[in-house]
This record gives C-alpha cells, structure tokens and sequence, in this order.
C-alpha cells in the first residue's frame, strides 16, 4: 500500500467538511486589501497627501513596530503596508486548520479509525496541507486581483505572493507542530509561539527604522515583508520562502510515516501520582486547563494595548493632516478628539479579541465532552451544573480580565506619552470595561449554543468574525445602520470622549444573562456525547 493511499478521499473529506467555513474566511481575508485600497484611494486621491500620511506614520516607531515598515509612499505599497496584519490572521486560520485536520482528529479517534482502511500513515497529513496551500493559493490570488483593481501593476501579484506563501509558510509550521505532541491544544500552542514570536522579532526589528534589521530578516513575517510589493519587487524572497515551506512539509510528512499513531515525538510528563488540592473542584480543574491561555491572552493584550496606546498621540497628530481620514474614524468611533478616536478603535478591536477568547473557553467545555473526559467526572459526585460553572465562569471572567489589562496598560501608555497619567488611565479604563456587555452576550451565545445544540458550537467563531467585519469595515463600507446593528458591538457607547448611554448597555447584559442561564439548563437536560 502506497504512503499517500487515500489522500484524494481525506482530501474530499476535508473540503466537505470545510464547505462552508473554509471559503467564507478565505474569500473575506482576501478581499480586505482591496477595500483598504479603495479606502486610501478615496481618502488620498493627490499623491502629495499621500506622502504626507506616509511620513507621518514612519515617524511613529510603535506604529512601524506594528505595521512594518513603509518601503515607498504611493497607494499599493502604503495598501500592502496597512493590510499586513490581516496576512497574520490568514496565516493563523491556515494553521490552526491544519492541526484541526490532523493532530486533533488523531485525539479524538477518528484517526485510528481510519487507520484501519487502506489509508497510508502520513496521508492525513498529505491531504492537510494540500488543502492549507490550496487555500493559500487562492487567497494570494483573489488578494492580488483585488489589489489590482485599485493599484495596478506588477506590485500586486508581489503582494498576492507575500500573502500565499506566509499562509502556506505558517500551515507547514503547524503541521510539523502537530508531529511533536500528543494534544491539539499543545500543537496549538507550539503554532502560536512561532506566529507570535516571528510578529514580536519583526516589530522589534522594524520599531528603530531599520529596513535591514538583522531581527526583521530573520523573522519570517519580516523576511516575507521584504518582497516589498510596489517599491522594487525582491521575487527571490517569494522563492526561498517556498522552498523553505516545502522543506518543513516534506519533514512533517516523514514523521508522520515514522512515529506511532496517537503519539507524538515528545512525550508528555507523567503527572504527580495524586491530584493537588486545587484539582479537587471542578473550578480547579478548569483553571488548571485553562490557566495557560488566560496567561497567554494577558501577555498579548498588555504588549497590544502598550504599543497602540503610545501611538495614539503620534496618530493624532498624522489625523490633523487629514480630514478626510478623521472623518472615517469619526464614523468607527464617534469622539471627539483625535487621540481619543484612536484610543476607541483599539478598544474595539481588543473587545473582539476578548470575546474569541471567551468564545475559546466556551469551546473548551465542548472539546472535554466530546473527548470523553466529561462522562467520567459526572460519574461522580459532581453535578451537571457544578462542572459547568467553571467553564461558564472563565469565558465570561476571562475577557474582564483582559478588558482591564487592556485599559491599564493602554491608559497607562497612552497617558504616558500625552502626559497626562492621572487623567487619562480612568478614562481608558471605564472605556475599556464599557465594552464588557457586548463581549458577553457573544460569549452567551455560544454557552446557549453548548446547551442546546452543541454541534453548533463553531459557529460561534463564524459569528465572532461577521462581529468583526461589521465593525472595522461596515462603516467604511457604508452600510446600513439595520446590518451595523446586527453586531452587538455597534451598540456600545463610542469611549473615550463619547456619551455614556446605559439603556443598551443594560440590555446587552439581561440578554447575557438570559442566554447564560438558557444554556445551563440545557445542559442540564441534554444528552452527554
């Protein structure tokens, strides 16, 4: 039997299983350049302005730490520049694809199971990663289409190239990850570290101004932002990457075909022989699972929410340039100063992040109860509710959490370089908190999809993104106001510098609570499995 029998059918399974989600986030990612172009064309329509909005933001280090470096100040370059972030969150959809489709199927079983059929050792494998750099063919292609419809020129096929291969990069990284332990959740978090750490090194080197930071040109985010679409493309970097992806496939793919089926190449640590008595409750055993991503999440809003907030000042000073880009974010925010507009726009970016790392949380109880962790602790004195409480109380105490890191840290950075701390860190921090009751009832939906339909509990990422969308780009978009207020964050007061309105506040948390309570009694009642 051939190492590769039953790659095709893994193949079409996989899509079939995917045909909904995978082109939704595919086709949605790559059409953002687009509309970014779009928005600075309409914005910047004399290049003279143009290059004024360019200097302005390469004089700010926590925004070029950020978004990378500006390598020359016409429209695709700066679109290509402000679209960069976007390219990360493709790359982390590509791979944490990848591991659903492999590390994760071989814990829950199914992998066996398919074991037993003609289906060759690392097949399942073979068809994950031809289906991560399928998608990221198709997202590098659609993204460079829809540059070229706003910038033309060779420069947008460059940027198509940045983007496929980062995603195809990142999809390998997360296949060889999924080789090296015996839990998804660890293959998750291996996948992160490199993602996040090859962002951090990137903006490290970008942040003093350096084009050729040896930290940029190490990183693989930074080494693939120098193909430098529309400023003297380097197609060599687009090769190197692929060959480079191509070497980290064809190694996940022998150890694949090496290693035992439900095992990974490092063994985990055998636990002490008897359970602390923090794991004595169903609280503790949640915060000993859970604890290293809430840690995890922390560490990423302070280092997002000290970056951002120090460069509101320096933003600020770039808007008064502009009135037309004022008044888009005037749309997104609603306030009245200009720092403090972008102080709302990290806040309401950092409120999305807060509820996927509640809707995380949510999805956790899920995964114990389809692994079939969960029959055995209901097989003893502990209650259906009891063990339910833990998870429920880190999804929704999770974000506050975060919430106000974010507020500290953003107040303290951003007070810090207005020079007004005393003033502006409880302005930040009430903002921040504001936002608590729309990631709640995000977060409550999913607990009321746990308790009802469990099967549905994904959807609550699909939902979280159409959130996101609305969000960022439904006001530059141009929307109506009925679609903007499906999004319960539409309905959260624009702070700092806007009214504070209670009456919607107020129902976003009696729908909280009712979801909430909705879904503990249906997982009262509910079949288990």
């Amino acid at each position: 039997m051939s190492a590769l029998a039953g790659t095709g059918q893994l193949l079409r399974l996989a899509l079939r299983r995917d045909r909904i989600i995978l082109p939704l986030w595919v086709v949605l990612l790559a059409l953002f350049p687009a509309s970014v172009a779009g928005s600075f064309k309409a914005l910047y329509p004399d290049p003279v302005e143009l290059a004024k909005f360019a200097k302005s933001m390469i004089a700010s280090p926590s925004i070029t730490g950020f978004y990378g470096p500006i390598f020359a100040p016409n429209l695709g370059q700066l679109s290509a520049w402000r679209s960069g972030i976007l390219v990360i969150i493709a790359a982390l959809a590509v791979g944490l694809t990848v591991i659903r489709h492999t590390r994760n199927e071989e814990e829950q079983g199914r992998r066996e199971l398919l074991g037993a059929t003609v289906v060759g050792r690392p097949a399942q494998l073979a068809a994950a990663l031809l289906l991560a750099f399928g998608a990221s063919a198709v997202i590098g292609v659609l993204a460079a289409l829809g540059l070229a419809s706003a910038a033309p020129g060779v420069g947008a096929w460059a940027f198509g190239l940045e983007y496929a291969v980062l995603c195809a990069f990142f999809g390998a990284v997360a296949g060889l990850a999924a080789q090296l332990t015996q839990s998804a959740r660890t293959a998750r978090w291996i996948f992160g570290a490199v993602l996040g750490g090859s962002f951090l090194l990137r903006a490290a080197g970008d942040a003093d101004g350096d084009e050729n930071s040896v930290l940029s040109w190490i990183s693989p985010i930074g080494f693939a932002q120098r193909i430098r679409p529309y400023a003297g493309e380097r197609w060599w970097i687009g090769v190197v990457l692929i060959g480079v992806t191509v070497a980290l496939g064809l190694w996940a793919y022998q150890l694949a075909g090496s290693r035992d089926i439900d095992a990974g190449l490092v063994a985990p640590r055998p636990g002490p022989p008897r359970a602390g008595r923090s794991l004595s409750s169903p609280l503790g055993l949640a915060w000993r699972l859970q604890r290293g991503g809430l840690i995890g999440w922390l560490i990423g809003f302070a280092v997002i929410s000290g970056v951002l907030g120090s460069a509101a000042t320096t933003a600020s000073d770039a808007l008064k340039d502009s009135p037309e880009l004022a008044e888009m974010f005037q749309r997104l925010g609603g306030a009245t100063a200009l720092g403090d507009l972008f102080m709302v726009t990290l806040i309401s970016i950092t409120a999305i992040a807060a509820a996927g790392q509640g809707i995380q949380a949510a999805v956790r109880a899920r995964t114990e109860e389809t692994t079939g962790r969960l029959e055995p602790i209901l097989a003893t004195a502990v209650g259906r509710s009891r063990w339910n409480a833990g998870y429920v109380l880190f999804a929704l105490a999770g974000p506050a959490v975060s919430m106000l890191v974010v507020g500290l840290v953003g107040g303290l950075s951003y007070g810090g370089s207005a020079g007004d701390v005393a003033g502006q860190l409880p302005r930040i921090v009430g903002a921040a908190l504001v936002a608590l009751p729309a990631i709640w009832l995000t977060v409550a939906i999913v607990l009321a999809l746990f308790g009802f339909a469990p099967k549905l509990v994904g959807a609550g990422w699909v939902l979280l993104a159409a959130f996101l969308l609305l969000g960022q780009l439904g006001a530059v978009l141009r929307l109506s106001q009925w679609a903007l207020d499906l999004s319960p964050f539409t309905h959260v007061p624009h702070l700092p510098g806007g009214a504070l309105t209670w009456p919607p506040l107020i129902w976003l948390f009696v729908l909280s609570v009712a979801l909430t309570v909705a879904g503990f009694a249906g997982f009262r009642r509910r079949d288990i499995g």
